[in-house]
């Protein structure tokens, strides 16, 4: 499995509808960043970007684009441990959601792991004319679990965050879901997870 992320600068008007866009093949999961832009509240997609967009392409030491950026991930297999998330109905313009890695793998023993958990709108290809589907981030949560602690029953051998999630503003919460996945201390991806069910055959 492979993990697409596809960074737009909201300076960029012609940026979402290039049909040189990387489309997610079978075996991908997509999700598309928007970074703030130099032109402030004036930038073409300032109102979809994300503060958080930011600190994603610091933690991948890539610098922000002045058009596209896309930058692929694959997804290794952890042996005896699954990655869940899940999200609740919109309330109040909350979104109640959820990542858990249970058991706790060997190899994050002593070691200190990042879950990131986005809530995204996914836009269908057409949108905007857009050339792709997108799973627009809409907001992020990003949490440190601690191999390094002993945990006690109650914990249940897992890694696990929840929280309320706001849905911004202009998003439409009949489209909204979650998508997550976790990266070791040498920042590779080793669980990726999202709340979409699989079509009906």
């Amino acid at each position: 499995m492979l993990l697409l992320e596809r960074f737009i600068n909201a300076n960029c008007d012609t940026c979402w509808a290039d049909p040189a866009t990387p489309n997610a093949g079978a075996n991908a999961l997509a999700i598309d960043w928007v970074l703030p832009g130099s032109k402030g509240e004036d930038a073409p997609l300032s109102a979809v970007a994300t503060r958080e967009s930011l600190d994603r392409l610091a933690t991948l030491r890539q610098s922000p684009p002045a058009q596209i950026f896309a930058h692929t991930s694959l997804v290794t297999v952890l042996k005896g441990a699954t990655l869940r998330v899940a999200h609740g109905l919109p309330l109040s313009g909350y979104l109640g959601a959820s990542i858990e890695l249970k058991p706790v793998p060997a190899a994050a023993k002593g070691r200190q792991w990042t879950a990131w958990l986005a809530l995204v709108e996914t836009l269908p290809a057409g949108t905007e004319n857009s050339p792709v589907e997108r799973n627009l981030i809409r907001n992020v949560l990003q949490a440190n679990w601690n191999g390094r602690k002993s945990l006690s029953k109650g914990e249940q051998n897992r890694f696990f965050d929840q929280r309320s999630m706001s849905i911004a503003e202009g998003a439409n919460p009949e489209r909204m879901r979650v998508v997550g996945w976790v990266e070791n201390e040498k920042g590779q991806v080793v669980a990726a997870a999202q709340s979409r069910c699989a079509p009906e055959k």
